[in-house]
């Protein structure tokens, strides 16, 4: 099980996480392996994480559910250096994951892979780029990056991938 240090703050660590870590922790990932919490199987995990990578480079377009005189204090979170509650739901998705899209587990890893090589691509391309996240509204490339590590790690606890984060 990888250890990970938890600073959403801390640029390096957030690279790091994508560049390598996250797709190490998600390589050990079972297609049988139970949720500690939530109704999630480890390939709908696979496939939810993979569809917030894709609205971030913009493959996906979504709206933004929250008002916009509640943005600001939404976005506050993603700067919050502690880790997303464990049964945090998102009022976007329901009581029930969606339908698969992927034939197995392996290609649902492959897809998250490649999606998170095209959102890091971009972000150093174009680091201005602004998409929409669904909560959040609308997010430059490092907003994103903060998402997707706080997002991750949440997702990686959910299969026990990772230990509780450290400070």
């Amino acid at each position: 099980m990888i250890v990970l240090r938890f600073d959403v703050n801390d640029g390096v660590l957030r690279e790091a996480f994508l560049d390598r870590l996250l797709m190490d922790a998600v390589a050990t990932l079972g297609v049988h392996e139970p949720p500690r919490w939530g109704a999630m199987s480890a390939q709908h995990m696979l496939e939810h994480l993979r569809w917030a990578f894709a609205c971030s480079t913009g493959t996906l377009e979504v709206p933004c559910a929250t008002p916009p005189h509640l943005l600001e204090r939404a976005k506050r979170f993603l700067h919050d250096n502690r880790p997303t509650p464990h049964e945090f739901k998102n009022p976007l998705l329901g009581d029930h994951p969606p339908p698969l899209e992927y034939a197995d587990i392996r290609e649902a890893k492959s897809a998250l892979g490649e999606e998170i090589v095209a959102f890091v691509r971009k972000r150093r391309d174009h680091p201005d780029t602004v998409h929409t996240h669904p909560l959040f509204g609308p997010l430059p490339m490092d907003e994103w990056q903060r998402v997707h590590f706080k997002h991750g790690v949440h997702h990686l606890l959910q299969f026990g991938l990772v230990g509780e984060p450290v400070s």
